[in-house]
């Protein structure tokens, strides 16, 4: 029943953002009784962790599947092709846009802020993945720039219902190939 709520609060909140999650609609929309809510979660920033954290273990074992394919070198080309994978896998429903809204919300209220760091945690392991095995030298200072720009393409694509991965094989490809080669 517990995730059964998380799952509610996700979808509620890529419906009508953190602002739309109320106690009454969450337990409408999982179809449990009012008082389940107050059961399981003793308060809204408590409802908004567990949800966010959700989304995270679901988003790290995802990404953990992807970054297992990358084992040994790869070519510049195949690692744009793989971020692009990952980037079209990613499916723009209410739950996947809530985890959006939940970092905005993060930067509002810091009890939140461990959970987020979380997920970006995982987006980094698999960047950092993928940087070693092209042999970019300090693969860690090009990590959080990496995933900022599949982030914001990411976004970019949620804001504009543009189709496809708009560009990020190609951006990723700019970004890591040497110039002039």
């Amino acid at each position: 029943m517990r995730e059964r709520i998380l799952r509610a609060v996700l979808r509620v909140i890529g419906a009508s953002g953190v602002a739309g999650v109320t106690n009454r609609r969450v337990a409408a929309e999982a179809g449990v009784s009012l008082g389940s809510i107050t059961y399981h979660f003793a308060t809204q920033t408590e409802l908004l962790r567990e949800s966010l954290l959700l989304f995270v273990r679901e988003e790290t074992t995802r990404l953990t599947a992807f970054a297992r394919q990358q084992r040994g070198p790869v070519s510049v080309e195949q690692a744009a092709a793989l971020v692009e994978q990952v980037v079209e896998s990613t499916v723009f429903g209410r739950e996947e846009i809530a985890p959006l809204e939940l970092y905005i919300q993060a930067g509002r209220d810091p009890s939140l802020r461990d959970a987020a760091a979380e997920c970006f945690a995982a987006y980094d392991a698999l960047a950092l993945s993928v940087l070693t095995g092209l042999g970019v030298p300090e693969p860690e200072r090009l990590t959080g720039p990496v995933v900022a720009l599949v982030a914001g393409l990411q976004l970019r694509r949620l804001a504009t219902g543009a189709a496809g991965s708009t560009g990020v094989a190609e951006a990723v490809t700019l970004l890591l190939r040497p110039a002039g080669s």
